[in-house]
């Protein structure tokens, strides 16, 4: 089972992992909703589509943009569509 954690706080955990240039793409359900808050940042990849981001959420701190999605990936992308990765510090074990 894979864990995504930051400040000490798990924020996602699956045995259902996608694996794409070396990041792990957890399935949005297995989020601890609790804390993530959408954010106004896309960007654009040239083969996966339109990325959007969440800001990580614990207790005060916030980890801006460390967590990101593809809503509608392109076609090539689809196994990663819907799914989020993490950056920014966020460990995932």
């Amino acid at each position: 089972m894979k864990k995504a954690e930051w400040n000490g706080v798990v924020l996602a955990e699956s045995d259902d992992i996608v694996t794409e240039e070396g990041n792990a793409y957890f399935p949005a359900s297995s989020l601890k909703q609790e804390h993530f808050k959408p954010s106004d940042t896309h960007t654009v990849c040239g083969w996966k589509g339109t990325a959007s981001y969440y800001d990580v959420v614990v207790g005060a701190a916030v980890n801006k943009d460390a967590a990101w999605y593809y809503p509608q990936a392109k076609a090539e992308a689809k196994h990663v569509e819907g799914r989020v990765a993490f950056w920014k510090g966020v460990i995932v074990r």
